[in-house]
């Protein structure tokens, strides 16, 4: 494989690697329930729009995330017990009655807290009952599945498509470095570029994680292949 360019200089851990999940707003959880608006006018019928009345009456799960430690919960008592299992998060009062007021608002997206400089633990509501459906991002209001599906269908056939050569691929991913000053660890915004044989996209990508996963932290963040952070172009025949 021929790494063209590493560039370790990034900004600082922010949150555009969670606002693909910001429209999730509809499915069967116990987290924060609305009652829906009452209808004005004749018979009490409500003119609210169907949306935000979907978006009202349903009810939300939690996905936490701090590093390589998550899990997925119904409920802002098991959110907090988890946290508080973590002994680098000092979680605080302030920080308990803000994550119950999130839970409980119709307040759709996610939410990070500061653990320390450059280090958070993040918080998103979501409508998947499982982790493997929030993985999968199959929690998406029935508006969008139409379309995220057609565009998901396209992704894929390019990305399958068997092409065999040279492939340059780019990745956006989260790396996690040590500080030496503190002796801690937090995420580092990483773009990476290699040319690398290979027979698709897919295995393009394949390719440079595998690559990646050699070299970095175990607890860094690598974006799906499908996603907007994962970029391949055709080179041509290899000699």
């Amino acid at each position: 494989m021929s790494i063209t360019t590493w560039e370790f200089e990034s900004p600082p851990l922010h949150l555009k690697f969670y606002l693909k999940f910001f429209f999730i707003c509809c499915g069967n959880s116990s987290v924060g329930r609305a009652r829906p608006c009452q209808g004005r006018g004749r018979g009490s019928e409500s003119r609210f729009p169907l949306f935000f009345y979907l978006c009202l009456t349903t009810t939300m799960n939690l996905y936490l995330r701090y590093f390589n430690k998550e899990t997925l919960v119904n409920s802002t008592s098991e959110a907090i017990a988890f946290l508080r299992s973590i002994p680098e998060i000092d979680l605080t009062p302030d920080i308990e009655e803000d994550l119950r007021l999130y839970a409980e608002s119709d307040v759709m997206y996610p939410k990070r807290y500061k653990v320390r400089p450059r280090v958070y633990f993040i918080v998103i509501k979501t409508t998947a009952e499982t982790m493997l459906d929030f993985k999968q991002k199959k929690a998406l209001h029935p508006s969008q599945m139409n379309t995220a599906g057609r565009e998901q269908m396209q992704t894929i056939n390019s990305l399958t498509e068997e092409r065999p050569g040279w492939y340059e691929g780019s990745l956006d991913f989260k790396r996690v470095v040590m500080i030496p000053a503190t002796g801690k660890h937090e995420y580092r915004d990483t773009h990476f570029v290699a040319s690398c044989k290979a027979e698709s996209g897919l295995d393009c990508y394949q390719r440079i994680v595998a690559y990646l996963r050699e070299r970095v932290d175990d607890r860094s963040q690598f974006p799906s292949a499908k996603g907007k952070n994962f970029r391949f172009r055709y080179l041509g025949m290899w000699k």
